[in-house]
């Protein structure tokens, strides 16, 4: 499921996540699932037809990352794999950064940094001159909806409903996955 909070010229994507890296860090060679978030360019395209007809939308490349990720394995609520990516060179990520406010409390961390524009920008290749005063206002306003959302898909990852692996998934051990938008 991907949904979609959209300002001037920022906007945020979340998405539900289910992960097996091929690659695993050490301690983290299980499966992964929860919510991806993630700061994006937005772009408006140009009408195409009448004034009435469907406006094109791109959701360009990703300035930041939070990852509310646990164990597919572990119990609801753990967090155990939590972290966020500061900044992207192009498409790729940053490493992972592990916060311990982040893992012990997502949501309040999260609403804070989509409430502190400034300070969140500053991690990013972006630089806070560069987005809209109304995408800052946007964001702050919009934070506590953008974390209601990301509750909720949690819970829906947590009862089994998302955040899981593809029906087609070959027979045998599988050694890397990504069922996600994001």
């Amino acid at each position: 499921m991907l949904y979609a909070f959209g300002f001037e010229r920022v906007g945020v994507v979340v998405s539900d996540l289910y992960f097996v890296d091929p690659d695993p860090l050490p301690g983290q060679d299980t499966p992964e699932h929860g919510v991806r978030l993630e700061l994006r360019i937005f772009e408006r395209g140009e009408l195409t037809g009448s004034v009435y007809s469907a406006r094109p939308i791109t959701i360009g490349r990703p300035l930041w990352r939070v990852d509310l990720l646990q164990d597919a394995n572990a119990a609801p609520n753990t967090f155990d794999r939590t972290h966020h990516h500061p900044a992207f060179d192009g498409w790729n990520p940053s490493p992972r950064v592990f916060v311990d406010e982040l893992s012990r409390d997502p949501l309040t961390w999260l609403t804070h940094q989509l409430t502190d524009v400034s300070r969140l920008l500053k991690e990013t290749s972006i630089s806070p001159d560069e987005i809209p005063a109304a995408d800052a206002h946007g964001l702050r306003t919009a934070a506590p909806e953008i974390a209601d959302t990301v509750r909720r898909l949690l819970d829906r990852v947590w009862s089994g409903k998302l955040g899981r692996p593809t029906d087609d998934a070959a027979p045998g051990p599988v050694t890397g996955m990504r069922v996600s938008w994001l």
